[in-house]
């Protein structure tokens, strides 16, 4: 892993980091920093149905007054035996299973799985291909973010509004994975080899334009969140988690480099196309609320980058390789984990092939889950209502966290 300390951000395009630039901050304003009370500790079960636990999830929390002494999360209300299912099924059968590990992020869950394929099989995808699975991947991190900003606030009691206005951008690239896929939440779109069906120059014109205009709505929606007062106090040392636990919790994704700690798999691995373009790194250097909520912010800058690139070099061509046979699929027999970096963080399957149409051993990496385990550390000594705000800042979804 490759830890290194936070830089200045520089000006202009570069493969350089960025830092996180926030207000001066006093921790002895913080409500995450409220003087211990005595007594005895009081048992509260926090779910599996409170709305702000982001699905069926449920917190056994022991409070000192309002201060939190204990969390433990209970998981399991949503187990769906996804990775026993994936050593019962072909594995082209698979891909839509992955669409409902992440229901946020269909796209990223079938590039994850095509990509431990295609190591497995040694298979090659075409260039358009590539450009296209960057394409898809990039839209879906400003839908994952923009979506995670509206639910934060709406955990912080602005009920509506910022949802709304989130959501408002999210299903204009909804449509667009719609009208390419049919589908706008499971798209079942990557295919072993490449991709299922071509976008034509319509879809990609349309892409463009979305992606010009969405800075408009990202700065305003910035200019809500940054010099808000409710927001800066509730967030701002609140949920602070460092760099050391988060390396050793195998904390990854917009999380880990919120803490300060340069990782990122599409530079560390250079998977797909990601080399041929230039983006920075966002860190943070507090690794509380605040920073794991502006990440989302600098990191959505970076995919407008990104997206604009991709969108201007794609080039025509096939986007299947025609060595990819789907019927009869057959890997050699052999073991092969591939990654990528979704929008919530490492996104990684494990599949050992023994030379039969379904796979041996099938197992899911899930960020969701990883990222959750530190969910106790960052709440102790906090106050019962910046439980749901430290959760929220997670960014978690209970079909990655139960399978």
């Amino acid at each position: 892993m490759i830890v290194s300390s936070p830089a200045q951000r520089s000006e202009g395009e570069g493969s350089g980091n960025a830092t996180l630039a926030a207000p001066s901050r006093d921790p002895s304003t913080s409500l995450g920093m409220a003087s211990r009370l005595e007594g005895e500790l009081l048992e509260v079960s926090m779910g599996p149905q409170h709305p702000s636990t982001h699905g069926v999830f449920r917190m056994n929390v022991a409070l000192e007054g309002e201060i939190v002494r204990k969390l433990k999360p209970v998981f399991g209300y949503l187990h769906r035996n996804h990775e026993q299912i994936g050593e019962r099924t072909s594995y082209l059968g698979s891909m839509p299973y992955t669409d409902r590990l992440d229901y946020f992020c269909s796209m990223t869950n079938n590039w994850a799985f095509a990509l431990s394929v295609e190591k497995l099989a040694g298979i090659a995808v075409p260039e358009r291909a590539e450009y296209l699975r960057v394409i898809l991947a990039e839209l879906t991190r400003l839908q994952n973010h923009t979506s995670l900003l509206g639910f934060l606030l709406n955990d912080m009691g602005a009920w509506g509004t910022p949802l709304m206005y989130a959501f408002r951008e999210r299903e204009k690239i909804l449509d667009l994975f719609e009208s390419l896929a049919g589908s706008r939440m499971m798209c079942d779109y990557m295919r072993f080899g490449g991709c299922r069906v071509d976008a034509d120059q319509d879809w990609l014109k349309r892409a463009g334009k979305i992606v010009a205009e969405f800075p408009r709505f990202l700065e305003e929606f910035e200019k809500l969140m940054i010099d808000n007062e409710i927001i800066i106090a509730r967030t701002q040392h609140v949920g602070t988690l460092s760099a050391e636990l988060a390396v050793n919790a195998g904390i990854s994704g917009p999380m880990l480099r919120a803490s300060g700690v340069n990782y990122d798999i599409r530079k560390v691995d250079e998977y797909g196309y990601y080399p041929r373009f230039k983006f920075r790194i966002p860190l943070g250097e507090y690794g509380d609320t605040y920073d794991r909520l502006m990440m989302r912010v600098l990191e959505m800058r970076e995919s407008i980058g990104i997206l604009n690139q991709a969108l201007a070099q794609i080039q025509p061509g096939p986007i299947t390789n025609p060595k990819a046979k789907l019927r009869g699929f057959r890997p050699p027999a052999g073991e092969a984990y591939g990654r990528i970096e979704g929008p919530k963080g490492e996104l990684g399957f494990y599949l050992i092939s023994d030379g039969t149409g379904n796979p041996y051993r099938y197992r899911v990496r899930p960020p969701s889950f990883i990222n959750l385990t530190v969910l106790e550390d960052m709440c102790l000594g906090h106050t019962v209502a910046d439980v749901m705000v430290i959760l929220g800042s997670i960014d978690i979804v209970m079909g990655e966290v139960d399978r």
